[in-house]
């Protein structure tokens, strides 16, 4: 079957892995024929109505993912935003087979009750190693959503605690018993206030606080929770100041309204540093630090939902790092690139008073845990935080040259580190003919290309990158 390797980089520095390919492989015939009887076999026992395509992880290395009919692809996507550090790792391999993580995998601990002997020092050179600055403690959730779940639930014991008189007051009998028949005064009307077009998971209080698709919510019931107004900001940002300085003030003005005067009160706002899964929205640090003030003066938590900006994507290695805050988040969630989820804190009143309030049957997964301790040890390792910063510069100023070329194609460039978006026309279209061209990119909202490389990405898979959109934006434009 004919294929073509695919070699664009016009400048090549040396790739952080050996067995990383040169460049994709694409196929010039149609069809993917192994791809498509394997999702139709899927099909049969599982839905795969969202299937993109199966892939061959036995042969995919560093930024480049492989399909069942030998097509290499540069990936500049990730598996949604969520490998950090490339596929097959060796790193990460050694890890794997280490007997630390046998025992955390064979014996999968329920971390409530029975934590391993270990525990404490698996979190502290790990998760706890990189915590956001003034966070030094960690709640073990499952996932992003559960994360985001689990401190919404934190949020609620601590606004009632505070409401009863304090971390020690008991609970009365008729909060007991009001709870058991979901009412008051035991189950309380308090809210989560969340942003228009952010996006913090699927369950069902997480998804009350989705607001950037439709399709997520429709047939679901939702708690009566409200939503802010989140800047609609104008690019480049530097050529509208004045514009954004009053869109922002705009927005912070309705938050603060809502906090005060919602009918059922707010005891948390959670929110992205980028709205991602909305359009990859932005907000100046001086939102986002007028928006920790409000709280403050409100006395309700701020959650910042750092589960796709977070580990380093941004050039920083957690997003709110560029707010410079007065005051930290009071907590910080985190999933994807982590591989580990669950949520940072720092006072210790955001513990709940009794055992069993925050719990489940795991309480996290150890083995997520030296995973992703393995993770931060190869960050560390090839300064790969530094590497997004630079990297993301170099690809940026490429991406602002294709922007002067073709304007209607590349709209709205933004982005921190390798956390890039645009806009574009016909954006499907554009997707898909990068893909023909080797290059597996994303979207969001209604016509953003989102990119979400992996922390190795270098200089040189840049060049690679650019060329294949340069083909697609001249395929387009001739069309």
């Amino acid at each position: 079957m004919p294929e073509m390797r695919v070699h664009h980089s016009k400048k090549h520095s040396l790739p952080f892995f050996e067995q990383e390919p040169a460049g994709p492989t694409v196929r010039r015939t149609s069809g993917r024929p192994k791809c498509e009887l394997n999702k139709t076999e899927l099909d049969e026992v599982v839905d795969v109505q969202h299937v993109d395509m199966p892939v061959n992880f036995t042969q995919c290395f560093g930024n480049y993912i492989c399909d069942l009919d030998g097509q290499v692809l540069l990936d500049v996507y990730a598996q949604i935003a969520s490998i950090a550090v490339g596929y097959n790792n060796p790193s990460l391999d050694h890890s794997a087979r280490s007997d630390e993580m046998v025992s955390a995998l064979i014996n999968r601990p329920a971390m409530g009750n029975f934590p391993q002997h270990n525990w404490r020092e698996i979190l502290t050179s790990g998760i706890l190693k990189v915590a956001p600055k003034g966070l030094n403690q960690v709640q073990m959730a499952s996932a992003g959503a559960d994360a985001n779940e689990m401190a919404f639930k934190a949020a609620f014991i601590w606004k009632r605690q505070q409401e009863r008189g304090g971390y020690h007051v008991d609970f009365t009998a008729t909060e007991l018993e009001s709870a058991m028949d979901n009412s008051t005064p035991g189950s309380p009307q308090y809210s989560i206030m969340s942003f228009k077009k952010g996006f913090h998971g699927r369950l069902f209080a997480s998804l009350s606080t989705t607001r950037s698709k439709a399709l997520h919510k429709i047939d679901i019931p939702a708690f009566d929770w409200p939503q802010a107004p989140f800047p609609s900001l104008r690019y480049p940002l530097d050529e509208h100041t004045e514009y954004n300085r009053c869109e922002e003030s705009r927005c912070l003005q309705a938050a603060e309204d809502i906090i005060k005067t919602y009918h059922n009160p707010v005891a948390a706002i959670i929110v992205e540093p980028i709205l991602s899964e909305g359009g990859d929205i932005h907000a100046s640090p001086a939102f986002f630090r007028r928006l920790r003030q409000i709280t403050k003066e409100n006395n309700i938590l701020m959650i910042v939902d750092e589960i796709q900006t977070g580990v380093g994507a941004t050039g920083k290695f957690w997003a709110h790092e560029y707010w410079d805050l007065d005051f930290p988040p009071d907590m910080v969630t985190f999933s994807k690139k982590a591989q580990a989820a669950g949520y940072y804190y720092g006072e210790k009143t955001i513990r709940p008073n009794k055992p069993y309030r925050q719990f489940n049957t795991w309480m996290g997964d150890a083995s997520k845990a030296i995973l992703f301790r393995a993770i931060v040890d190869e960050i560390e390792r090839l300064d790969l935080v530094r590497n997004v910063e630079s990297t993301g510069k170099y690809l940026r100023a490429q991406l602002f040259e294709l922007s002067q070329r073709s304007p209607n194609l590349f709209m709205n460039l933004r982005g921190q580190g390798t956390f890039i978006a645009f806009d574009s026309t016909d954006r499907d279209l554009f997707i898909a003919k990068a893909k023909e061209l080797g290059v597996l990119i994303g979207g969001c909202g209604e016509r953003t290309v989102r990119l979400r490389p992996m922390l190795i990405f270098q200089e040189h898979h840049c060049d690679i990158l650019i060329d294949v959109l340069t083909r697609v934006a001249r395929d387009m434009q001739c069309s």
